[in-house]
């Protein structure tokens, strides 16, 4: 088993193709075909941690955070970054970082959040744009069941929660091929007039190559037409932060001590309270003061995030309680989740590999005390 086998399964997952632009996720380091001895999950992937991973003979660690983050120009081990890089060099140890393709994910960092604090009817609190496209394809009426079932069977006409979702029209399509063209239907040089299935199907953009393939493996034109075009329409499943409701409504000071608790932090930084009870809750692991006016605009009574500023704080303006519990402390048990995905996916795909060689790391990486 191959580095590039776990990392196929992580981005079944969570795909890199919904990390935020300003990210640097997948395999930051190390050889993708290399075999597999062991992996080592965590939050931060410091020089400790690889320490740890040398000591437990792990040769993948696979960090929520990118220890790579914007480029380097020299590696002298200066600081901390460079000091893991090289170590993981020296060491043949892989490094791969999910991050914001986590983030993103609807059961990724801000449902385990939810799941912590017990909340209800969740959705997704800034849905991501652009992450649904369209096809549209002409197949003639003989074929149109067949590639059609082809692009369902990639997973193409996903809407929601129903599925095989497509739209087709019948028209007279033409064409006419030249004199090196070798036409399916038809004769070189001469104009066809063919009944065809206008079929217009969405997909998410990260099929966009499957989806490809498929196409031009089962249309049986020898040139296929077909657009492909990005829609507005927002996609619940993708995006960053997400509300939900406590089952039963609390005052502030309860809910703050619900959140030391849960998330184990001896301190919580607050705006003012407003005497308002707190049954709507929006949260967003990590940094997350630019959704404040969102989670305002859903109506949450608290939002629940990490990192605040200042004057972040004035923008809760006596309308929402802004609760800041850590960035470290929103985040800590994303590594759980991670290691208990790989631990079910190897005992699927890789048994030679014992799920004991998907290890979770010990070392807390909170660089805040």
């Amino acid at each position: 088993m191959t580095i590039q086998d776990i990392t196929n399964e992580l981005e079944k997952w969570a795909p890199l193709d919904y990390a935020e632009d300003f990210d640097n996720t997948g395999l930051l380091v190390g050889d993708k075909t290399a075999e597999v001895t062991g992996i080592l999950v965590t939050l931060d992937c410091l020089e400790i941690v690889l320490d740890e991973a040398i000591e437990k003979n792990c040769n993948l660690v696979v960090s929520f955070h990118p220890i790579l983050f914007s480029g380097l120009k020299k590696i002298t081990g200066k600081n901390y970054v460079e000091r893991a890089v090289t170590k993981a060099i020296k060491n043949d140890i892989a490094i791969y970082a999910i991050h914001t393709a986590l983030d993103n994910h609807h059961k990724g960092v801000n449902d385990i959040i939810c799941d912590k604090l017990g909340l209800e009817n969740r959705k997704i609190l800034i849905p991501q744009e652009k992450t649904i496209k369209k096809l549209t394809t002409y197949v003639p009426e003989k074929d149109a069941d067949s590639v059609r079932n082809a692009l369902f069977k990639v997973g193409a006409g996903n809407i929601g929660n129903y599925s095989n979702c497509s739209f087709n029209s019948s028209g007279t399509g033409t064409f006419r091929g030249n004199e090196v063209s070798n036409p399916v239907i038809g004769e070189r040089g001469k104009t066809q007039f063919e009944q065809e299935i206008q079929l217009n199907i969405t997909f998410s953009k990260h099929l966009e190559s499957k989806i490809l393939q498929t196409l031009f493996k089962t249309h049986p034109y020898e040139e296929v037409a077909y657009e492909i075009v990005s829609l507005e329409n927002l996609n619940q499943q993708i995006g960053i932060g997400m509300t939900g409701e406590l089952p039963t409504a609390v005052s502030e000071l309860e809910f703050l001590d619900l959140l030391k608790k849960t998330f184990h932090t001896g301190c919580v930084r607050h705006s003012e309270f407003i005497g308002k009870s707190i049954k709507k809750v929006a949260v967003l692991g990590g940094s997350g003061a630019f959704a404040i006016e969102k989670a305002k605009q859903e109506n949450a009574d608290v939002l629940v995030t990490a990192d605040l500023k200042y004057h972040d704080f004035f923008k809760a303006e006596k309308s929402i309680l802004l609760a800041d519990i850590g960035h470290y402390e929103s985040e800590q048990f994303t590594k759980n989740s991670i290691h208990s995905l790989l631990t079910k996916k190897i005992r699927n795909f890789a048994p030679a590999l014992p799920k004991s060689r998907v290890i979770l790391s010990e070392t807390n990486t909170n660089p805040i005390h």
